[in-house]
């Protein structure tokens, strides 16, 4: 019997477990504007200052090379449903028996005016050493002054990215930009907005509000309650009517469906793919929806979290469904096994939550780090980044401070 032709549009957390799991039972094309998978959870140390960008970044070729994958890099233009084909920027054309719609998730402004143009989102590496680039510089900005000028970095988003990107900011200016310029550094103000009544709303109250506390105690400003009406050069225009000062604002509030999904001329549900409880996309056989843009939805009829592990059960999920398929089987429906969530707030702080099991602190905050480990690709990226961690740690210094964006 021939292998199923299996083409995956992105090479993110869903399409690669998803490519990993049919292995050498399909024929696999992975397409992905870039060649390198981005892991999305450490991208806010390499905005900080704790990461080198390529101890994030893994080529996807080199993850496909074991089962003679291939791979395209671009973006999908145009589907042809009838012929079963997907057009590339590139003009290729690929055929298909499967197709996996992969295609991630950008940031959401919910709306806002400002965000495009004043704000800086956390979904690549690129946006990653903006982040970096325009703190340093601004930092570089103020050493100048012996003033009481200050400068301010707002944080929008009290989640798990929003926590641990204000964290870890607070640390870069309590450690390494202290002793590079104390008078400076002194002068650098960190609030992170939340516009519901606590931080981590899927974390336990408690946990929350050790949270809370944990980030003010790093100095950070922790406003909730607090909603964005527009993101204005250098500042914050609150709903209540009052700014808040931001040279650097980085947006954190949330994702929707990747806009790539449009030109797809497949069902939406909101800004997601429509897909069955099978994860097959409703009245397209053979096309199926994963991670963030799939409409993938819980008992209580909510819409799955846009987060990794839901992305990687799917990917693993679709494999053995196409499979089915493939022998005459009759197709499950998915069901999301929740392993809990976690947060790291900074140095030997952090949250966890599994269930009814809750605890935090420095077992919390190493759980946090093996698993993180655990799951980024490729031995040089593990070495690399645990190399970086403990230079952190025991130096209390950040060595990757340059300002390298494109000015």
């Amino acid at each position: 019997m021939a292998k199923p032709r299996v083409v995956i549009l992105g090479g993110g957390f869903g399409g690669m477990a998803a490519a990993k799991a049919l292995g050498k039972d399909a024929d696999i094309t992975v397409v992905d504007r870039h060649n390198f998978q981005t892991f999305l959870p450490l991208l806010y140390q390499v905005s900080t200052a704790g990461l080198a960008a390529d101890h994030v970044a893994y080529p996807i070729r080199g993850a496909l090379r074991s089962f003679n994958g291939q791979f395209r890099m671009g973006s999908p233009i145009s589907l042809d449903h009838k012929n079963r084909t997907v057009k590339l920027d590139s003009s290729e054309v690929l055929p298909f028996d499967h197709l996996i719609v992969a295609l991630g998730s950008v940031t959401a402004d919910f709306g806002t005016p400002g965000v495009d143009e004043y704000a800086l989102g956390m979904k690549s590496i690129h946006e990653a050493l903006m982040i970096r680039a325009d703190v340093m510089r601004r930092f570089e900005d103020l050493c100048r002054f012996e003033d009481d000028t200050r400068f301010g970095i707002a944080v929008v988003g009290g989640g798990p990215t929003g926590v641990e990107m204000a964290g870890a900011l607070a640390e870069l200016v309590r450690g390494p930009l202290m002793n590079d310029q104390k008078h400076a550094a002194k002068h650098i103000d960190i609030s992170l907005l939340e516009a519901g009544p606590r931080l981590l709303p899927m974390f336990s109250p408690s946990l929350s509000e050790k949270t809370k506390v944990s980030l003010e105690k790093l100095g950070v400003r922790v406003l909730v309650n607090t909603a964005v009406k527009e993101v204005a050069p250098r500042k914050l225009l609150l709903r209540d009517g009052s700014t808040l000062a931001s040279e650097v604002t980085v947006w954190a509030a949330g994702v929707k469906g990747s806009p790539a999904l449009e030109r797809l001329s497949l069902p939406l549900d909101g800004t997601r793919l429509k897909v069955a409880p099978t994860l097959e996309v409703e009245n397209y056989p053979n096309i199926w929806g994963i991670g963030d843009l799939a409409g993938a939805k819980s008992k209580d009829g909510r819409f799955l979290p846009m987060v990794a592990p839901v992305a990687m059960q799917q990917g693993r999920f679709i494999a053995a469904q196409i499979l089915r398929r493939a022998k005459g089987a009759e197709l499950k429906e998915f069901h999301y096994k929740d392993k809990g969530s976690m947060a790291t707030i900074g140095r030997h702080k952090a949250v966890v939550e599994v269930k009814k099991i809750r605890f935090s602190g420095y077992p919390a905050w190493a759980t946090w780090l093996f698993l993180h480990l655990f799951y980024l690709m490729g031995g040089r990226n593990r070495i690399g980044t645990i190399a970086d961690w403990l230079w952190n740690y025991f130096t209390f210094d950040r060595g990757n401070r340059h300002i390298m964006d494109s000015m």
